[in-house]
């Protein structure tokens, strides 16, 4: 059994964060990742739909092509996003179906400048929502305050979300909350919710990036440990929600619980070894999307594959207690990373649609 299928085994998901147009159709290359290795899900973001686009002649005649002389560079990339993510979505509908809707899932999002436009955020979701129309299409929305507002309504509509961009304890408190306010206004409308799925994608390296360099000096033992002690919080407040009568009713009406997700999962110090988060984060009723070098070594890898996420809880405390003690003050290094990742997004989509206009110009 692969190292894919034996963390599924524990109950942790392993999705792909990478999407482009050569693993799709002829090339068989996501196909065999799906059948042979047993991939669950995939993720893409802006920064990824950029790096496909410019770094490949695959979207070049689409560029190019005089049907679409009259579209933006917007709306050209969704057109080419879209057609990607539909062949996607295909592609895993088998898995889609075999895990009861639990995974299968290719996730698309909406244009990051919406970030803090809640009315605007899910204006869009909807269109792209009803231009994939695939089930296991989710839409990814940032987990901004204006996101929190379309998170909740966009599930209540009965559209599947991936919350992305979430750093702090807070905000995916904050996060869970909109997904189960969600689901029991659609229960109070009498609407179905076990077709729902959603994965809060809590980001793990770039905690240890900035919290590393602040305890170099002073609690060095503390370098590459907070990102996954925060991560654990996450994941015990999870199983809390989870065990409250709250949650069990809406099982009852057929909830699938909103996974968390472990984003940002490719260490970013060269010191550290390349399965540190994806190891330490193993555990049931989690996702992982894994960035493409990671998941090659974790397709390579001899060590044994065990749940760990629930384990030293006691001794992650400890380690933000101490950095608490420090005066480091996570919740803001969190809020600034979440500014910072929006504006990367926002950066990656304005160089996208450069690139989109610069292929155009060239026909």
């Amino acid at each position: 059994m692969g190292n894919i299928r034996k963390a599924a085994s524990l109950g942790q998901s392993i999705w792909f964060d990478n999407i482009e147009r050569q693993m799709l159709g002829e090339s068989g290359i996501l196909a065999k990742m799906i059948e042979e290795e047993g991939l669950l899900g995939i993720t893409s973001n802006p920064a990824i739909f950029e790096k496909a686009i410019a770094g490949s002649d695959a979207y070049i005649a689409d560029i190019r092509n005089e049907a679409h002389e009259a579209l933006t560079a917007r709306e050209l990339f969704f057109h080419l996003a879209i057609q990607d993510i539909r062949q996607a979505c295909d592609l895993f509908a088998k898995t889609y179906e075999d895990t009861q809707y639990r995974d299968g899932y290719v996730s698309l999002e909406v244009s990051p400048d919406l970030a803090h436009d809640a009315n605007g955020t899910i204006m869009e979701a909807r269109v792209l929502w009803e231009e994939v129309n695939r089930p296991n299409l989710m839409i990814k929305v940032p987990a901004t305050k204006a996101g929190l507002v379309a998170i909740e309504t966009l599930t209540a509509e009965g559209i599947n979300v991936n919350v992305t961009l979430i750093f702090s304890l807070n905000r995916y408190k904050a996060v869970l909350e909109a997904y189960l306010k969600g689901l029991e206004a659609r229960v109070k409308a009498g609407l179905p919710i076990d077709r729902i799925a959603s994965v809060a994608s809590f980001f793990i390296s770039r905690i240890d990036s900035v919290v590393d360099s602040l305890v170099a000096e002073k609690a060095p033992h503390l370098m590459g440990k907070i990102a996954v002690d925060n991560a654990k919080m996450a994941y015990q407040h999870y199983l809390f929600e989870m065990g409250l009568e709250r949650a069990k009713l809406l099982k009852k009406a057929g909830m699938q619980p909103q996974r968390l997700l472990w984003a940002s999962t490719g260490v970013k110090n060269p010191e550290y070894p390349e399965l540190l988060y994806l190891q330490q984060l193993m555990g049931a009723e989690s996702v992982n999307t894994v960035p493409p070098k990671t998941y090659q070594a974790f397709l390579a890898a001899q060590a044994e594959v065990k749940a760990e996420i629930a384990e030293e809880i006691a001794l992650s405390e400890a380690r933000l207690a101490e950095l608490k003690s420090l005066e480091i003050d996570l919740n803001a290094i969190c809020d600034n990373l979440e500014a910072a990742g929006i504006e990367q997004f926002v950066s990656a989509f304005d160089s996208l649609l450069s690139t989109i206009e610069h292929a155009r110009s060239e026909a």
